[in-house]
């Protein structure tokens, strides 16, 4: 990986970090598994969890470039961006260290 700028690897760390909690996982599978964006209230909802901390995880995974954040009136809407490749990388991150 010696050929990977600066920039790059500040970006591959990004992704991995946003990666690295098991709450920001547990909300992108949620999102997944609805197949559509979900309020972000919704998600705090489901995960019995204070929607500014949900919040917060949240903006982790948009600054990784993970999911968009929508306006929708008043409410927030998340949605996952890349969804083909967020599975690939939790099922090659799986094979490295299997359960």
């Amino acid at each position: 990986m010696h050929d990977i700028s600066e920039d790059k690897h500040a970006n591959l760390s990004r992704v991995f970090d946003a990666l690295g909690s098991p709450v920001r996982l547990r909300i992108l599978e949620l999102v997944r598994e609805t197949r559509r964006p979900l309020h972000i209230k919704a998600v705090a909802n489901m995960l019995q969890m204070d929607y500014g901390a949900v919040y917060r995880h949240v903006e982790v995974l948009k600054e990784a470039g993970l999911v968009q954040i929508f306006e929708v009136g008043r409410s927030r809407v998340l949605s996952l961006l890349h969804n083909e490749l967020l599975k690939e990388i939790l099922v090659l991150a799986l094979q490295i260290r299997p359960e």
